[in-house]
């Protein structure tokens, strides 16, 4: 009896999701409501997302407004954004928070890229963290007479062989990502 790699497969494939709206949230210069995505407002005693209790708009490439359905929310959305590692102040006009996007220099470009790198090697990581869950059931089955020597060997070739794919993509999600900080 081989193992089930379908349910790593999916674990994999859930890790790359993961990875792909981590990267959503890095700023490439353009204004994109997803940088705001992990800052919390605390709303009343419950840490709750912008886009939760405002409207996120892009006005233009390089403008985003967040207005609040509840004006008395602005010093606290201002307060969150300016806690955040969002790397922008924001502009309270009293009834609007503008964020304006600046043009990325050459060093912050490279910087990013530097970032964009590290959370790909992090996503290949819990990746291979999967496949070696699977490596050791393949193990702990064998062990239990549940599958033949033979049966480890396959399972054990076909779950590295979905590692080295998911792996692969996520370096090919890393370089477009890349490129396009770069071409910014």
């Amino acid at each position: 009896m081989k193992i089930e790699v379908k349910p790593y497969e999916e674990k994999m494939n859930k890790t790359v999701s993961v990875f792909e709206e981590e990267l959503a949230t890095v700023r490439v210069g353009k204004a994109n409501a997803s940088v705001l995505d992990k800052v919390r407002v605390d709303y009343y005693g419950a840490p709750t997302a912008i886009r939760d209790i405002a409207q996120i708009k892009a006005t233009d490439a390089r403008t985003l407004t967040i207005q609040p359905w509840d004006k008395s929310t602005l010093k606290s959305i201002e307060k969150a954004i300016l806690a955040s590692d969002v790397g922008i102040t924001p502009q309270n006009d009293g009834s609007v928070i503008r964020l304006s996007f600046p043009q990325l220099t050459e060093e912050r470009r490279r910087e990013l890229s530097k970032q964009v790198v590290k959370m790909g090697e992090e996503a290949k990581v819990a990746v291979r963290n999967i496949r070696r869950d699977a490596m050791d059931k393949c193990k702990d089955m064998k062990k239990k007479s549940e599958m033949t020597e033979d049966e480890e060997k396959q399972s054990s070739a076909q779950i590295q062989e979905l590692t080295d794919k998911f792996v692969k993509n996520i370096d090919a999600i890393v370089e477009k990502k890349k490129a396009e900080i770069m071409s910014i």
